[in-house]
């Protein structure tokens, strides 16, 4: 047994199984105390909430209270392991919202025949809750359940696979381009993988300015090409009249190779085909489509992010998730929309152009950082993300109007 194994092991083991738990949030030491949380104390906001939904956001946890929720059918790069399984990952994630949003969080695993009995569940308890993050759900049946639940429920509703690494993807990939002297619009872009995450990613990068024409979707079959028979819809919406088949056909001249595939798939020989100063995001986890050293020895002249967090340019979830659901659930969202995630983009990516503090120095055991080839996004630890991408994110969600307060407070989240 590995170190690394029985270290998480004993992590999640002790000192208590598993990684959250429920504290309360005001007294219960007297019997007045009791006689007012429960009967018959209780029965006052349960008529203030019956005469008028939104007073459950003044009189109970709902407005801070997040579900993750989960079927188990991709865990992690695991595949289908079923929905227990996928329970330290969501545990996981109500962690991540605690500790980096202050979020309440609760993880909820659902066993179900159909896609539509997941759905009607989720759509079912969804009142609980003033946001419900999706996650570790397979494609195509994440993108079908995303849809239903977000036209069903009157909280934002997210799938984090896709939104969210599409939203840190976006954000390096424009500042990358950035620092390599390109232009998204003019950037010829190879995705190896078209899965959730891939699909999303390509479809935030055109919301920025990609062109449809200029990128390039690849599965186990090839390019993936008009002339293609049977291709699921989120296939085909990036099926080109093209000629090229192969990885190899793709690569030729391309300036951004974004993969979300699988370990040791983009050889030497295949990077070399890139254009001068190309960009690679190789984002299989734990092992990347090619390793950084070897790429890094190849072309000199690349900018290089990975999944992992020991190496520069981490595309880590966790530099958006915490704060879009913050951002959103401060103005009562009814959902997380296109104007919210690009808000989320430009705001990860701007914070990466500022001067990096101690603080963030030493949490992540570096000397120094600007912006620049090794600097592209955020290190997770920069508590500087909360602020600025809840803020960008309420503040888009007021003027694209699903957010149910007309401003914010003057000091939101001031710091």
């Amino acid at each position: 047994m590995s170190d690394m194994r029985q270290k998480a092991l004993d992590y999640h083991a002790h000192p208590t199984p598993g990684k959250i738990s429920v504290e309360l949030t005001t007294s219960a030491e007297s019997a007045d105390d009791l006689a007012l949380a429960y009967s018959p104390g209780v029965a006052e906001p349960v008529r203030e909430i019956a005469k008028d939904p939104e007073n459950a956001y003044k009189y109970t946890a709902k407005g801070n209270l997040v579900a993750v929720i989960s079927n188990g059918t991709a865990i992690l790069g695991l595949g289908n392991l079923g929905a227990l399984a996928s329970k330290p990952v969501m545990e996981g994630k109500a962690l991540l919202f605690k500790r980096f949003a202050n979020i309440d969080s609760i993880d909820i695993e659902v066993n179900h025949d159909t896609t539509e009995d997941f759905i009607n569940t989720v759509a079912n308890i969804s009142e609980s809750f003033g946001g419900i993050n999706l996650e570790d759900i397979k494609a195509p049946e994440c993108f079908e359940i995303e849809q239903a639940l977000i036209e069903r429920c009157n909280i934002p509703v997210f799938h984090d696979d896709q939104h969210g690494t599409a939203i840190v993807t976006a954000a390096g990939m424009l500042n990358a381009l950035e620092i390599q002297g390109k232009q998204l619009s003019d950037a010829k872009i190879v995705c190896l993988g078209a899965g959730a995450a891939a699909v999303a990613c390509m479809d935030m990068l055109v919301n920025c300015g990609a062109q449809k024409q200029n990128i390039f979707m690849i599965d186990r079959q090839g390019v993936i090409h008009s002339g293609r028979e049977n291709l699921p819809a989120h296939k085909q919406r990036y099926a080109l009249d093209t000629d090229k088949r192969t990885l190899e056909d793709a690569m030729t001249g391309a300036d951004a190779f974004v993969g979300v595939s699988g370990p040791n798939l983009l050889s030497v020989d295949t990077l070399k085909l890139m254009a001068d100063k190309p960009v690679i995001f190789a984002c299989s986890n734990p092992d990347p489509e090619i390793k950084p050293e070897l790429a890094l020895a190849t072309r000199a002249d690349l900018i290089m992010a990975t999944g992992r967090s020991d190496y520069p340019n981490q595309v880590n979830n966790v530099l958006c998730f915490p704060f879009i659901f913050r951002g959103a659930l401060d103005v009562r969202a009814t959902e997380i929309n296109a104007a919210m995630k690009i808000a989320a983009v430009d705001a990860i990516r701007e914070l990466a152009k500022e001067p990096v503090p101690a603080e963030v120095l030493q949490a992540a055991q570096i000397g120094s950082l600007c912006f620049g080839s090794d600097y592209i996004i955020p290190k997770p630890m920069d508590s500087r993300l909360c602020q600025r991408v809840a803020t960008a994110v309420a503040q888009a969600a007021i003027q694209s109007g699903v957010a149910g307060v007309p401003c914010l407070p003057e000091n939101y989240l001031a710091n």
